[in-house]
């Protein structure tokens, strides 16, 4: 099948280029040039298929209440419907028997052909219970390696993300962690200043949702915040919804850590039942009147970035494409627009909205 997309401006992910078609031959992205331009029927932008590394569920089903294949369906076609072409589903902490039957869920929608998952994000349970956040305290705990290594056999090649607060847990654990191929992100934490300098320093290469959950940024603590702005490396998730971080803040951060900083949703859906309940108010969640997700998808993230914080609009895309996909470091998953690469792309209208879409994984 062959298949050509005219753009006023195409951003492959590195640079714009415009007037130009991108061929599509059997998936394939094959040609990128001006040959049968058509300014009459021209998206006025294409982008990349866009990222999301941490969300929790859709449609009223949460992975951790809902461990199963059809839980993940329901957030890939949520992340499909919104651009989206892949996802890390995540549960937030929970019991062993959760977190194993999460592993389960995610592993049969993958042997079943489920296409756009990465791999689980375990978000905790292995957090600091002073920045708990929405956790729920009663799984809240200090691993230990048998634990561990026990979890990261059974979610081998499954699990793709932990997020912990690295001073609960030893120096063996991250290591064991991250030698099994996972990613560890900083989340949940309490760590000092200059503790987080040092795990960033020993080789954690990201934290989750910059400013929420971790030690603030004080003139005389720094805390977690002022050590992502100081880290020459270290990367970091937001979530830019104007609820869970102020845009002013984003504005902030952004212009200290540059490409360093990416978006996450970060978004649940209505849930009535198990640890984590969330009711929407307006285009938030909340539960017991207390923020506790998002409603976001990474292509609202986007307009919030330009029109609400001011972000150039390839750099907004950067932040929610190229930069998740560093942070996973997958061959597969670029979070661009290349030559003899999958096609996976958004044609978009002036003011930014989903005209049409190529995923294909």
């Amino acid at each position: 099948m062959t298949l050509d997309y005219s753009a006023k401006a195409l951003f492959t992910g590195s640079e714009w280029l415009n007037d130009v078609v991108i061929h599509i031959v059997n998936d394939m992205v094959v040609g990128i040039d001006q040959k049968g331009f058509d300014a009459n029927h021209a998206s006025p932008f294409i982008i990349p298929a866009l990222i999301d590394l941490q969300l929790y569920g859709a449609s009223r089903k949460l992975l951790s209440e809902f461990p199963e294949k059809e839980t993940i369906e329901k957030i890939y076609q949520y992340c499909i419907e919104s651009g989206t072409g892949f996802f890390q589903p995540t549960i937030a902490s929970q019991s062993m028997d959760i977190i194993y039957a999460s592993i389960d869920a995610v592993k049969t929608y993958l042997a079943a052909g489920g296409k756009g998952c990465i791999g689980l994000h375990l978000e905790g349970p292995w957090i600091n219970v002073g920045k708990k956040g929405a956790h729920d305290v009663s799984v809240i705990q200090v691993p230990d390696i048998e634990e561990v290594i026990s979890v990261l056999a059974y979610g081998k090649d499954i699990i793709s993300m932990i997020t912990l607060a690295p001073e609960v847990c030893t120096p063996l654990i991250i290591k064991t962690i991250q030698d099994a191929g996972v990613v560890v992100s900083a989340g949940h934490t309490n760590a000092s200043y200059e503790t987080a300098m040092q795990f960033f320093n020993d080789g954690i290469p990201v934290a989750t949702h910059l400013f929420n959950a971790m030690s603030a940024f004080q003139h005389r603590a720094p805390g977690v915040v002022g050590a992502l702005f100081n880290h020459p490396t270290a990367m970091s998730s937001i979530v830019a919804d104007g609820y869970h971080v102020d845009f002013s803040a984003i504005r902030i951060a952004k212009k200290i850590m540059g490409d360093r900083l990416f978006c996450i949703t970060d978004a649940v859906t209505s849930s009535s039942t198990g640890l984590y309940q969330h009711a929407l108010v307006g285009d938030r969640y909340e539960s017991a009147g207390t923020l506790s997700g998002s409603a976001l998808t990474q292509l609202k993230s986007i307009q919030n970035l330009v029109e609400q914080v001011g972000i150039p609009l390839d750099e907004a895309i950067k932040m929610c494409s190229v930069y998740p996909a560093k942070v996973m470091q997958n061959k597969n998953i670029t979070g661009s627009i290349e030559i003899n690469k999958k096609a996976n792309l958004l044609c978009l209208s002036a003011e930014l909205t989903i005209l049409s879409k190529v995923i294909n994984h």
